[in-house]
């Protein structure tokens, strides 16, 4: 079995594993420390070594596992001189469960479209972008779309008209795109809102377009050149990554990976573009992804910056691929770090940089220290095991509703219809939404009574999981998750008669609710 696709499991397995680790770096003087060693190229599978011998502290690697249990973490991985020094898995997620990456698939197609320009099939950065698609007949052409150049669309200053609702919002755009019969022609048909390079606005229609190009100039799909330039050289096996109508890989969103595959293509960076031996992305690209320059306009965070489809945060030396709800691929140069994040909730990038940094005590091995090694393996254990929750007593209401349909008007939640099979044998439930991805409109599976929960059948998306309880005689609140999907949501429901009432937060985190009736 590679070492990929273990699971951190078993206090026990975990402390013999960092034990024997200690022993290595006690008899080989701190060998494993990566400077001033041959660079280390995890193709076949990642090498791990303890916190200590990468210079690192382990206690404060510990306080930084037990932290991503407060922001809902799925995983958790950093990396130092190219050895894993921490490798955690919260449950119900685990290792071999593929993640949707969100919108850290932009940093993949900005690669590929780096690797396009290396390899000689477009002559600049700052070529045009309608001398690339020709095929194409475009509305609403200026003089300003004409000059639309490829590094705006790295840059997200494409000028084109788009509402993603970036900082709130509809993401009017975001939905028009979704029912369009295609993506491509739909984006570059949207106006000018402004001149190319003038203002930073985040538009997942730029990245698409960016893979319209990776797949126009190769002659191939995106997915396709992918797997033979990118995935295949760096050891990652061909991963599952959404299409648009036309069949082209979606390039702002919709890929899945691993969190030691996402750990790779922060390292591909980390070492300046090559991978062993062999250069991949061209110098100029790489040194604008380092020295970011362009304001995000972020009212979150005014200290982000950004290029070539990756965040940055120069002030904390740390640059990023970001997809939402904290899919991260970050990268320390000057600490020689890599670290992934995939979580269910927004995270604090600052201050995951700042703990990160922290932790790095030294560029030399560090002396053994048992107690924090302990005190990490025990921070592990406790986030890779599953703990019951407290349920409530059964109320009568739970026979009355079971197995009826409630169907809702439409609402900010998204939710058209729903049935609860609470007494039978094996509980499930049946939900059918109006809104969202189409793949996953229509939801069934297992549902857990016990504070535990339930999986379904793993499919494309990730596994669902659901889990429920009674607050009282006509309350029932129902935790649901995609795992490996990113996505997680508490639903109330209140039962009056015939009479259903849900809430819940909406996609924007906002509190809404929804009123339904039983029938059909």
């Amino acid at each position: 079995m590679q070492l990929d696709a273990l699971v951190v499991g078993l206090s026990s397995r975990i402390r013999a594993a960092l034990g024997g680790l200690i022993l290595l770096a006690s008899v080989c003087c701190g060998a494993a420390n990566g400077q001033g060693t041959a660079t280390i190229w995890p193709t076949v599978q990642w090498q791990t070594s303890t916190p200590e011998e990468q210079g690192m502290d382990s206690a404060d690697l510990a306080r930084l596992v037990a932290f991503g249990t407060t922001r809902s973490f799925d995983s958790l991985l950093v990396a130092r001189h190219g050895r894993i020094v921490l490798d955690a898995y919260y449950a119900p997620y685990s290792a071999d469960i593929p993640h949707a990456v969100n919108s850290t698939t932009k940093a993949v197609v900005s690669t590929l479209t780096a690797m396009v320009y290396k390899d000689g099939l477009f002559d600049r950065l700052d070529h045009p972008v309608l001398d690339l698609l020709s095929d194409r007949s475009v509305a609403d052409v200026d003089e300003r779309k004409k000059g639309m150049t490829v590094q705006n669309l790295l840059n997200m200053t494409s000028g084109l008209d788009w509402d993603e609702g970036f900082e709130g919002g509809r993401e009017q755009s975001m939905r028009d795109l979704g029912v369009s019969p295609d993506w491509v022609q739909f984006i570059l048909d949207r106006p000018m809102a402004h001149a190319p390079g003038e203002v930073f606005y985040y538009n997942s229609g730029n990245s698409h377009l960016l893979s319209a190009i990776v797949s126009k100039l190769t002659g191939r799909s995106t997915a396709d050149y992918a797997n033979e330039r990118l995935f295949g050289p760096l050891g990652i096996a061909r991963p599952f990554w959404r299409w648009d109508p036309q069949q082209l890989s979606i390039g702002g969103f919709g890929l899945a990976l691993r969190p030691r595959d996402m750990a790779k293509i922060g390292y591909l960076y980390l070492r300046n573009g090559e991978w062993e031996g062999k250069r991949l992305l061209p110098s100029d690209f790489l040194d604008a992804v380092g020295h970011a320059t362009i304001s995000m306009n972020a009212r979150f965070d005014p200290a982000l910056r950004y290029a070539n489809q990756f965040w940055a945060i120069p002030d904390k030396h740390v640059y990023m691929a970001v997809g939402y709800h904290c899919q991260v691929i970050m990268v320390l140069p000057e600490r020689d770090i890599v670290a992934v994040m995939t979580a269910r909730d927004f995270c604090p990038f600052g201050k995951l940089a700042d703990d990160i940094s922290g932790a790095v005590r030294s560029d030399q091995a560090l002396p053994v220290n048992s107690a924090a090694t302990d005190q990490l393996a025990k921070a592990i254990d406790e986030v890779s095991i599953e703990k019951a929750t407290k349920v409530g007593a059964t109320p009568a209401t739970a026979s009355v509703i079971s197995g009826k349909t409630y169907r809702f008007s439409d609402n900010a939640l998204g939710i058209k219809s729903l049935a609860l099979f609470l007494t039978d044998e094996n509980p499930r439930y049946k939900v059918e939404t109006s809104t969202g991805d189409p793949a996953r409109r229509r939801l069934d599976g297992p549902i857990g009574l016990d504070g535990l929960y339930r999986k379904g059948t793993p499919g494309f998306l990730g596994v669902r999981a659901a889990k429920g309880t009674w607050q009282n005689e006509q309350t029932f609140v129902v935790d649901f998750q995609y795992i490996g999907l990113g996505e997680a949501s508490t639903w109330t429901f209140t039962f009056d008669g015939d009479k259903a009432t849900l809430r819940g937060k909406a996609r924007n985190g906002r509190e809404a609710s929804a009123e339904g009736v039983a029938g059909g």
